[in-house]
């Protein structure tokens, strides 16, 4: 859980519109806002499809500031960043009292007074808490679906302003979400939503071709990262290939992975920079080294492959690793030596233990979450 807002809002003068609105602090809520978004793009063609970044329109200094200092505090601090996650727990979210919420109270006003929305869906909970404020000053607000981005440890804030519906990622969830006191009726299990590539045939060219594969997705510091690699080096001269997409972390680790592939120049090693084709990276390879991120790691489920666990943000990622964790689909490791091991017990004989993890996702793969969840959506409207 983290600064990110995002809607799927419908206009109620005759067409559709659907809007997202994300903050971009954390790749969970956008993936699930994204991805319902496209699920609306299938199940209701040729209506209108709106993205914005309203924390960035409305308060974009405020927005820079809160983005680079959650990313260097789960990097660089996480027993600072697990002290601020459970005051969190002990606060509550009052946009009368925050100077700097009241502003994007008003302009969530403003887009609802434009758009007339019948339905609102959020992948973030600080949304509930402007809506609640509208209540307050007698705007009349349309039904609010919440998707909570969490798994299994669910942060108290998604439940402290009222929701008409929650979407929750699993069973386990579910049973959080109500012993934190939503009574069970209002509460949906969906799966999250991840893309709907996860649901699309590969390209032939993309199937394996025999030999073992690894991806890596490098979230830690340079120097854990640089140690990761060196673990990897004996699979590497093995013949097993590696693929890193390095995204937003490019510049960050690019004298990381440079002093790397010069040091191994025979290596089979492809570095990637910003790339979509994550979902087709992650059905294509026999195993993934990642951090716990709820995105990634339902992204996984729906691929079905392995996974190893480097990194977990203390407090809101420790449900999701637990996720895959409980049912034997993961490992999670602690230092860069024991990723290596890992990784190693995954593709070894063949990838027998990879094959069984595998076996064991394929009861709670939910590849369609999307749609289901945008089901659950438009279903709300349909009852009302």
């Amino acid at each position: 859980m983290t600064f990110c807002l995002s809607f799927i809002v419908f206009s109620a003068s005759g067409g559709l519109v659907i809007l997202v609105l994300t903050a971009g602090f954390g790749d969970g809520h956008n993936t699930a806002a994204y991805s319902t978004a496209e699920a609306f793009r299938r199940l209701c063609p040729g209506e209108d499809i709106q993205t914005s970044d309203l924390i960035s329109e409305v308060q974009p200094r405020i927005a820079t500031v809160l983005k680079n200092l959650y990313q260097q505090a789960i990097t660089h601090f996480p027993s600072g960043w697990r002290l601020v996650y459970r005051m969190l727990e002990k606060s509550d979210v009052d946009p009368q009292d925050s100077a700097w919420l009241a502003p994007l109270v008003r302009g969530l006003k403003e887009k609802m007074e434009t758009l007339q929305p019948r339905l609102i869906v959020s992948t973030y909970p600080l949304y509930a808490a402007l809506i609640d404020a509208l209540k307050k000053q007698q705007v009349e607000v349309p039904p609010l679906v919440t998707v909570i981005t969490d798994s299994i440890s669910v942060h108290r804030i998604w439940i402290m302003q009222p929701s008409d519906l929650y979407c929750v990622a699993d069973d386990e969830t579910q049973e959080v979400v109500v012993k934190l006191g939503v009574p069970a009726e209002k509460i949906r299990v969906t799966g999250f939503p991840v893309s709907l590539q996860f649901t699309e045939t590969l390209p032939p060219e993309s199937y394996r071709t025999g030999v073992q594969r690894i991806l890596y997705l490098p979230s830690t510091t340079g120097r854990r990262v640089a140690a990761t690699l060196a673990s990897l080096e004996p699979l590497l001269k093995a013949g097993v290939q590696l693929t890193i997409p390095v995204g937003k972390h490019s510049s960050r680790l690019y004298h990381v992975l440079r002093k790397f592939t010069d040091a191994l120049p025979d290596a089979p090693v492809e570095i990637i920079g910003w790339t979509t084709r994550i979902p087709e990276l992650l059905r294509t390879h026999d195993v993934v080294i990642c951090k716990a991120g709820g995105a990634i790691l339902h992204e996984v489920l729906a691929a079905r492959i392995p996974a190893v666990i480097d990194y977990v943000v203390p407090g809101q990622e420790e449900g999701n690793a637990e996720m895959l964790l409980s049912r034997n689909c993961a490992y999670r490791t602690t230092t860069a030596k024991e990723t290596g091991e890992s990784v190693a017990k995954v593709l070894a004989d063949g990838g027998k233990i990879g094959q069984q993890m595998r076996d064991n996702m394929l009861s709670i793969s939910v590849p369609d979450a999307a749609i289901k969840t945008a089901q659950v959506a438009l279903g709300i409207t349909d009852s009302k």
